[in-house]
């Protein structure tokens, strides 16, 4: 089997997933592990709902402590450049191409790895059908995007 796959994440990101990690070991586990002991004194666990949702709740906390633990043995951190092309780690403004309406915008987006995107926060996996299709180009390139929608072009105006 081949090594771990990268996980590309942003200063901030690594940052974020740093804090979770210790919230979950420090706050969280002996929370539940407090929650797992008072069920039980509750006695008979065949028909003690309290004790199957802290277990249930105990694999979801370790789930996500070994996911984290995992993603923090493999990262590369995205550094962010300003070489004038877009790459992981730009924020990059772009507009709709062949549109029929005049007042579309565009919209704005950061380019982050996988587990760190949130699009609904701006931020796209430098996976997606728009990020794949802008790496490397500059501000004024008009690039076709392949989605599973169909094909659409777009304009970069900004890299920050």
């Amino acid at each position: 089997m081949s090594g771990k796959k990268t996980i590309y994440l942003t200063q901030e990101g690594l940052n974020d997933l740093k804090k979770e990690l210790d919230e979950l070991i420090n706050v969280k586990r002996p929370a539940n592990i407090q929650a797992i002991k008072e069920a039980r004194a509750l006695g008979d666990l065949s028909e003690n709902a309290d004790y199957d949702a802290a277990r249930n709740e105990q694999a979801i906390l370790e789930g996500r402590i070994k996911k984290i633990e995992s993603m923090l043995e493999n990262y590369e951190i995205i550094e962010e450049v300003s070489n004038g092309k877009v790459g992981i780690g730009s924020t990059v403004a772009i507009k709709y191409v062949d549109e029929d309406d005049d007042d579309d915008d565009g919209d704005e987006y950061k380019i982050v790895g996988v587990q760190e995107a949130d699009p609904f926060a701006g931020k796209i996996s430098n996976e997606s059908p728009i990020a794949k299709a802008i790496m490397n180009h500059k501000v004024g390139d008009v690039i076709t995007v392949e989605s599973p929608n169909g094909s659409y072009k777009i304009e970069i105006t900004e890299i920050k």
